[in-house]
């Protein structure tokens, strides 16, 4: 893989090539090896959000029919930007939901951040990201993988960039978390990032040292529905719920 070509290329251009050649390699984990615990925290959503296949025709306040919509829009099969900005209001409505621009954050929509690249500049854009007050993007959704990644390389480099304008110690080593979103079946991601990592990037080299990005599938009882179901199942919904929840500790 030393040898493979490396050109500038925007986050959205990112595939499985670019992984190969900045030695980046993703691991499959269980609920206890990822989360640090195999019991699941129950979730804090509404209970009616657990207790209701479909928008009940009793009615629900806005925040939970909401949720029952959005999902609903982004299971749909519409082709191109029109299925995937309907997946970024249902990401984002559910963040929302189980506070994770709480405290002192806020969640945005295809936020557009600078990567340095092979010795050029180009950016990455986010599908969905949790910023702090500082403008430090704590956690990414997007899709596919290698655009997740793509993205916590940059969100780094961004980073450390504004630690360095204000004469501030950089930071040579993190981990961000990320979620890819299939309709509404996410995987969950922890990203390894470093400055050895970040640097063949910037230079456009292959890092002697592999990057290792930890994966988890949330445990539904069908793994092989899982992407056609999401969360409409409430099954599946319970346990991907419980995985939002437990994913908060890497905020």
């Amino acid at each position: 893989m030393a040898n493979f070509i490396r050109s500038p290329k925007s986050g959205s251009d990112w595939g499985r090539n670019e992984l190969r050649a900045y030695n980046i390699v993703i691991v499959p984990e269980s609920v206890a090896a990822f989360f640090g615990n195999a019991q699941l925290p129950p979730s804090t959503i509404s209970p009616e959000i657990l207790a209701h296949v479909a928008y009940p025709a009793a009615g629900l306040p806005s925040d939970e029919r909401l949720f029952f919509d959005l999902l609903e829009e982004a299971m749909l099969p519409p082709p191109g930007d029109l299925k995937e900005s309907a997946v970024n209001d249902f990401v984002a409505h559910l963040l929302r939901l189980l506070g994770y621009h709480e405290p002192n954050r806020h969640i945005r929509t295809r936020k557009d951040i600078p990567l340095y690249m092979c010795s050029a500049d180009t950016h990455a854009k986010t599908d969905v990201c949790v910023i702090d007050r500082t403008s430090n993007i704590l956690l990414l959704e997007s899709h596919p993988e290698p655009q997740l990644i793509a993205e916590a390389i940059a969100a780094f480099q961004s980073h450390n960039n504004r630690l360095s304008r204000a004469g501030l110690p950089t930071v040579n080593a993190t981990v961000i978390p990320g979620i890819t979103m299939a309709g509404t079946a996410p995987t969950f991601y922890k990203v390894d990032i470093t400055t050895a990592l970040v640097n063949a990037v910037e230079t456009g080299e292959y890092p002697s040292q592999a990057t290792t990005v930890h994966k988890l599938i949330p445990p539904v009882q069908s793994r092989w529905d899982f992407e056609r179901d999401g969360m409409r199942p409430l099954n599946n919904r319970a346990v991907i719920l419980s995985c939002f929840e437990a994913f908060k500790q890497f905020l």
